[in-house]
């Protein structure tokens, strides 16, 4: 069981995470001040440096947090679909909502992580391509029973289609999310459903 101390520590990394995630999403990494995280997440700004040595390494355990819990939605979404007797290309698609779900709730990161991953001289860039590697996996790794049970065909490439359906899901969402907001998640999700079945078109 966890300490009162370590339970208290991991609510202010999330105050901190919560204030710096929106200010940088406003801002821009650059404008965004140590001090304006702290009084956005109500702390003192010793805190901040308490718990991060730098802003930078705040950023990158930012990250590391929020795509971690992206991919841990993404393994819950595919477990239960697999437990439930779902086929590979069903679990697919319950990624593909989780991963919806998931940027319907954190909107600012999701923009975040998006505009960074087209950054290539950042000091988090070796940490970016490594978290996002641990989300492009989970795809993977579905990908790869699908064609080992024979769902989809051997010869697709398994790494630039898993790329490519988080690609799709981020870009589609953060669409959705800006340009169409009247729309349920279950519209976004019927119509990347579609695709990933293969049935836009037309046959």
């Amino acid at each position: 069981m966890e300490s009162s101390g370590t339970t208290r520590r991991q609510a202010t990394r999330q105050r901190l995470y919560e204030a710096a995630v929106t200010l940088i999403a406003e801002k821009g990494f650059s404008a965004t001040t140590v001090d304006e995280i702290a009084e956005r997440a109500g702390v003192a700004k010793g805190t901040v440096y308490y718990n991060f040595k730098s802003k930078t390494e705040l950023f990158e355990e930012l990250l590391r947090h929020g795509v971690g819990l992206l991919t841990a939605s993404l393994r819950a979404a595919a477990e239960e679909s697999e437990e439930g007797g779902g086929t590979q290309v069903e679990a697919l698609d319950a990624m593909i909502r989780a991963g919806l779900a998931f940027i319907d709730r954190y909107p600012a990161f999701t923009q975040l992580y998006v505009a960074e991953l087209w950054r290539t001289n950042r000091a988090w860039q070796s940490t970016l391509l490594v978290v996002r590697q641990e989300a492009v996996a989970v795809v993977e790794d579905v990908l790869r029973e699908a064609v080992r049970s024979g769902e989809l065909s051997e010869e697709i490439d398994i790494p630039l289609t898993a790329a490519a359906l988080v690609g799709m899901v981020l870009v589609a969402a953060l669409d959705w999310q800006a340009f169409q907001p009247e729309r349920s998640i279950d519209e976004v999700h019927s119509a990347l459903s579609l695709l990933l079945h293969g049935r836009v078109s037309g046959h």
